[in-house]
């Protein structure tokens, strides 16, 4: 049992998981579960990974924080490899602890760098949890519909707005909470960050989620055929240790850097996050994390078409790499909630959206890139027993 004193800001399982190893988790009693959610949607290369574990701890054995003002070589080894990965080889880096944090700061680094106020994204964009990316409030923010694939119409501005004020499109390039594995059509992402570059303003590309192989590609904007000014990264980074990363342009770092830009948090440039990261960034390069994880996915989104094949009561399953959903018929009698028991009493967990959520009710998978294909096809086995049963 689980003693009872995390504060409840969500729901919690009675249950203590006490170890993990790659896809898999152990629970106190020795039971085991396979984690289709990768932690947190953090751990791209398994839990527990040798060559990560390896780096923190001889990171630990160094030197594990430092103050903002004292440049560290692992700061300056995860800053290259971070710029290198996302195209911005001639830019900077600023790592942070979290997703959250890393688009807040991007944000209020596109603002400085312009003097304007509002910003754009997608309608159906998550973003984070903090500061005026959480809030999404309408006085600093136009929030744009882009249209349906191959429609020629465009992005659609709510009544009244203009992007001429506009400072920047901060991007989400799939996989946000409140729709999950639904992807923003090219061509109406495309016109708007024409739009907003012919206005003098920045791209931003929030990559917390789709991030490091998460989507197939090494980056969900590179979907897209675009090249952002700014990139926010969080949750893989780290593979689990809370390290996040915002990369600017070599125009935006400048820019910032003249404007006289200050941002100084106790963790910043941490060592220890920091070669985290470098390893993170070494190892799916290495070991072609990226290319696998791509293929798995394809066969995952196969296996869930074939069972929805055989079982009217799923509506729809979707996906891009390793970020996919299933939804269920709101008529079969069964909700997100209701599936998720019947697997997780079999041994996986998986997330879930109840009754009345945006994306429907369903499931949704984030395994690690490393998923074995034997544990894929037993997974999708029970998931057909769970409907037959």
């Amino acid at each position: 049992m689980v003693e009872d004193r995390i504060l409840a800001c969500h729901a919690i399982r009675d249950v203590d998981f006490t170890r993990g190893e790659n896809c898999w988790l152990r629970d106190a009693r020795g039971r085991r579960w396979l984690d289709l959610e990768s932690g947190s949607w953090s751990a791209v290369l398994g839990h527990a990974h040798p060559r990560i574990n390896r780096a923190l701890k001889e990171g630990i054995d160094r030197v594990i924080h430092l103050n903002v003002r004292y440049p560290n070589r692992s700061a300056e080894e995860a800053a290259e490899r971070v710029l290198a990965a996302v195209g911005l080889p001639d830019g900077k880096c600023v790592f942070l602890t979290s997703g959250s944090e890393a688009v807040e700061f991007a944000v209020q680094a596109v603002r400085r760098l312009t003097g304007r106020p509002f910003l754009a994204t997608l309608a159906h964009s998550y973003l984070g949890a903090l500061g005026s990316a959480g809030r999404k409030d309408p006085r600093e923010w136009i929030l744009v519909e882009p249209g349906l694939p191959g429609s020629g119409a465009g992005p659609h501005l709510p009544e009244g707005a203009s992007l001429d004020a506009v400072g920047g499109f901060v991007f989400e390039p799939g996989g946000g909470s409140p729709d999950f594995g639904r992807f923003p059509p090219a061509d109406g992402v495309r016109d708007l960050v024409d739009r907003v570059r012919e206005n003098g303003g920045f791209v931003v590309s929030n990559e917390v989620t789709t991030g490091l192989g998460r989507t197939g590609l090494w980056f969900g904007f590179q979907h897209y055929g675009i090249r952002p000014d700014v990139v926010a990264l969080g949750k893989a980074l780290g593979n689990g240790y809370p390290v996040s990363a915002v990369a600017f342009s070599r125009e935006a770092a400048r820019g910032l850097e003249a404007a006289g830009f200050h941002h100084a948090q106790s963790h910043q440039n941490n060592p220890l996050g920091c070669a985290a990261a470098r390893e993170v960034l070494d190892t799916l390069r290495e070991e072609g994390w990226i290319e696998r994880g791509a293929e798995t996915g394809a066969a995952f989104l196969e296996g869930l078409r074939q069972v929805r094949d055989r079982h009217p009561e799923i509506r729809d399953v979707r996906g891009r790499g390793m970020l996919l959903a299933l939804e269920l018929d709101p008529g079969c009698g069964l909700d997100g909630y209701g599936l998720y028991e019947r697997l997780w009493e079999r041994g996986f967990v998986t997330g879930y959206y109840p009754a009345g959520y945006p994306s429907g009710t369903g499931l949704r998978f984030d395994p690690s890139l490393t998923l074995e294909r034997e544990n894929l096809d037993r997974f999708l086995e029970e998931l057909d027993g769970a409907f037959r049963r």
